[in-house]
């Protein structure tokens, strides 16, 4: 790693290449410019750590130099180098933001040492803007991924990291667990938050028009194809591609998806030109696609090159404590969507909702809260239908409570009846009877 990347600024050519030779012999990566424009240039180009300039140089200054760089970059380091008669002026200009000043003659490892502490401070100031652009993005991602189980939490703390990171990325998870509100997620708090999220169901796309449709295609390309069109993935400049059920795409296709993906580079159909795009990649799938790929029905070669980084999304089965703050937020939500009161669900429905089986995950969930919102029964879910729209009886109600509860010990104590009897405060023989009513599972009645 570069001790840190500094730009030089001085006129006298012998002094300012002599010190871009010692500073690089220390191990810094070093700029050097003769005058403020040249060094402006070098400042939009590219990112330093440290800006070291002389105050007296023809044309503009470094004190103008250090005003424009600092209003381009206000935590930028700016280190100025003067003469006898500047020492006053140097002193303002510290008042004004410059991190420190030599006065010349200078000492060579007296700059190194100076330019060290710039550099340090510099990190520290771009640690501590990657440290709160985090936090802000997890406290953000709790309003898109909601829960407190620990599989969520972890979900919400690798994507605000993942988000910082500009990598391809795969997304794997049961249809209906939110893979797409990952995906946005991971476009809205990176870096390309300001470009496009272009979204490609695969499998929703006819396989006569999928090239086309990711490619684009030049006037004339095809029969129908009037005019030009340019494709997707071009569209997407500077943003995010995001090829959602990408174990669907056929597979001839997925060879040339792969070029674009490896190179950066889209050809439209009828073109022999080669269109640049700089794009992130994140696909998602419902299957293993490890698994697809060894079977031959996905190429394992585009497999590797979209899974540079994997993610899985949880099923609600495996964060069930969840399910009724998911339920109220989806409900309350509904409600303020079709202008209805808040509905507020009873302990027991609650209950028995965060018992039943929800094969299609969040997605179905969200549909149910927002049939109670609407005071409708919950089709084809046994009782739940009937306890929101209508009431049910009180020992309806409670044992479907009790149940929960049960099942909530014995999962938190690995299905131990002994322990988990110990956590409810009720004998273990009480405990034994109720696992049998309700048809649960332990490990130590078995």
């Amino acid at each position: 790693m570069s001790r840190g990347r500094i730009l030089f600024v001085d006129d006298e050519t012998q002094l300012r290449e002599s010190a871009r030779e010692w500073l690089s012999l220390s191990g810094f990566s070093v700029e050097a410019a003769a005058d403020a424009r040249s060094a402006l240039r070098l400042l939009r180009d590219g990112e330093f750590e440290a800006l070291v300039t002389d105050i007296r140089m023809p044309g503009a200054d470094g004190m103008a130099l250090m005003r424009a760089a600092r209003d381009a970059d206000p935590s930028l380091p700016v280190i100025l180098l003067t003469g006898h008669g500047d020492v006053a002026l140097a002193v303002e200009a510290m008042r004004g933001g410059a991190h420190d000043f030599l006065e010349k003659p200078y000492d060579a490892d007296h700059l190194v040492a100076v330019i060290d502490r710039a550099v340090a401070a510099r990190r520290l100031d771009d640690e501590v803007e990657r440290l709160r652009a985090r936090q802000g993005a997890q406290a953000a991602l709790e309003d898109r991924l909601i829960g407190n189980t620990p599989a969520i939490l972890e979900l919400r703390r690798r994507l605000a990291q993942l988000a910082e990171i500009d990598v391809d990325i795969l997304i794997s998870g049961e249809t209906g667990t939110g893979k797409e509100v990952a995906a946005r997620a991971l476009q809205d708090f990176g870096k390309r938050r300001t470009r496009p999220f272009v979204a490609l169901n695969c499998a929703a796309i006819p396989e006569s028009v999928f090239e086309s449709e990711l490619f684009g295609h030049e006037k004339g390309a095809f029969t129908g194809a009037g005019q030009r069109r340019i494709g997707r993935i071009e569209h997407a400049d500077g943003g995010t591609v995001f090829l959602d059920e990408v174990d669907s795409m056929p597979l001839a296709l997925q060879a040339k998806l792969l070029r674009v993906i490896q190179e950066r580079v889209v050809e439209p159909l009828g073109s022999n030109r080669q269109m640049p795009v700089d794009v992130r990649f994140i696909a998602s799938t419902k299957l293993d696609l490890k698994a697809e790929s060894n079977a031959g029905r996905f190429r394992s070669d585009l497999y590797f090159r979209l899974a540079t980084v994997e993610t899985d999304i949880p099923p609600l089965s495996a964060r069930r404590d969840d399910i009724p703050q998911l339920f109220r937020h989806f409900a309350r939500e509904a409600a303020g969507r079709h202008d209805l009161p808040d509905r507020i669900p009873e302990a027991a429905l609650l209950a028995e909702l965060a018992a039943a089986d929800w094969a299609g995950n969040v997605r179905e969930l969200r549909a149910a809260a927002e049939r109670y919102a609407l005071g409708l029964p919950t089709p084809g879910r046994s009782g739940i239908g009937d306890m929101a729209a209508n009431g049910a009886r009180l020992r309806e109600r409670g044992g479907a409570y009790e149940a929960s509860l049960i099942r909530a010990a014995l999962e938190e104590h690995g299905g131990n009846a002994q322990t988990a009897s110990e956590a409810l405060g009720v004998p273990r023989r009480t405990l034994s009877e109720k696992i049998a009513r309700y048809g649960l599972k332990s490990t130590d009645l078995e």
